[in-house]
């Protein structure tokens, strides 16, 4: 896909997306994405060589190998949403090796997903694609339906499987955050300690946070300040959803903010707003890489393209895109995930 396709795909958002100058955090400010990601944001850090060895191995992986950007396959929804709803648009994906071999095909850095299905397929995959493996999630068997993070195996397991990173969320602001909290990061520490890399998924979650039928889970205040306390338990990649609106704090009235935040951090320009997660991330020291979202039918690759185009603008490190992908066709799903990547690989798709 070239610059120009994208442009194209893109249709009436094009000068919105292309021609933004951000006026809110400059781009001088922010650590860039690049080939020497590891030596420009690590290597003054307390991370092992082992630790800088498989974020070179994240990083250099796959069709976005030496730039500094990720994209990452992550298929952990047969426990979050449960499998016969995620996979009946394509049953192929109740088998891990095809999950696996999306990610290989699709020109991936990693492929994110379940112990089950990373153990699995170890032998014979772990060697030829790095592994993240999720080692905690939200299970909807419990009725009623609870939203709590738990963990479904430990950090010596997935080091023995052989990966390369683990992957945690941790619902911040919900009433089991302290919990989360202290048990990803200790469970961080233990993977830095057998030199894996780790990512945390930043979400928000209380019902609170819709205030007046605006949903501000998606705020770029409080994504921003997942952010923020998910670089200091020591993750080295942030995965956060993309910010649709902001002032969830001042809405709810709760915990400290000010009006700078609002209009001197941020606009309300999508790509202002990713860039404040950015800037919560530590300038952009530890990457952030948005969500790719449901899946929306015909519009998924236009919506993902969206998405990078944003992403990279504002400063941020990829896409970790499932649904949009393994939700379509096999075929589809790799060209879905090689429109992302060619955002990347485009240098005429600047930060902004």
């Amino acid at each position: 896909m070239t610059y120009d396709e994208i442009v194209s795909l893109l249709g009436q958002e094009n000068e919105h997306l292309f021609t933004h100058e951000s006026k809110t955090i400059s781009k001088d400010m922010l650590h860039h994405p690049g080939p020497n990601v590891i030596d420009d944001q690590f290597v003054n850090s307390n991370r092992s060589p082992q630790v800088l060895r498989s974020l070179a191995s994240l990083y250099n992986h796959g069709r976005l190998a030496g730039t500094g950007f990720l994209s990452i396959l992550p298929i952990d929804q047969g426990i979050e949403h449960t499998g016969g709803a995620s996979f009946a648009p394509n049953p192929i994906y109740f088998d891990p090796e095809n999950i696996i071999k999306l990610a290989i095909e699709g020109g991936c850095n990693g492929v994110a997903t379940t112990f089950g299905n990373l153990a699995l397929m170890s032998r014979k995959y772990a060697h030829k694609i790095p592994f993240v493996v999720k080692i905690n999630h939200n299970e909807l068997l419990t009725y009623p339906t609870k939203y709590n993070q738990i963990m479904f195996g430990s950090i010596r397991e997935a080091w023995e499987l052989g990966a390369t990173a683990v992957g945690a969320t941790i619902y911040f602001g919900s009433e089991e955050s302290s919990r989360q909290i202290i048990e990803v990061a200790e469970a961080f520490e233990e993977a830095h300690s057998l030199g894996m890399a780790t990512i945390l998924w930043c979400y928000t979650r209380n019902s609170a946070f819709k205030k007046d039928g605006t949903d501000y889970h998606v705020a770029a205040d409080l994504t921003g300040q997942a952010n923020h306390l998910g670089v200091t338990i020591q993750a080295d990649v942030i995965k956060q959803k993309l910010p649709e609106n902001n002032g969830g704090f001042a809405a709810v009235n709760f915990s400290k903010h000010t009006p700078a935040m609002y209009d001197q951090l941020a606009s309300d320009h999508p790509i202002d707003l990713c860039r404040y997660q950015v800037a919560n991330c530590y300038m952009g020291r530890i990457g952030l890489i948005n969500s790719g979202g449901a899946s929306g039918g015909a519009s998924d690759k236009a919506d993902a393209i969206k998405t990078a185009v944003i992403n990279k603008r504002a400063g941020g490190n990829g896409l970790i895109l499932g649904r949009k992908a393994f939700q379509r066709p096999f075929a589809e799903g790799v060209d879905i995930l090689h429109g992302v990547q060619n955002v990347y690989l485009e240098d005429k798709i600047t930060l902004a």
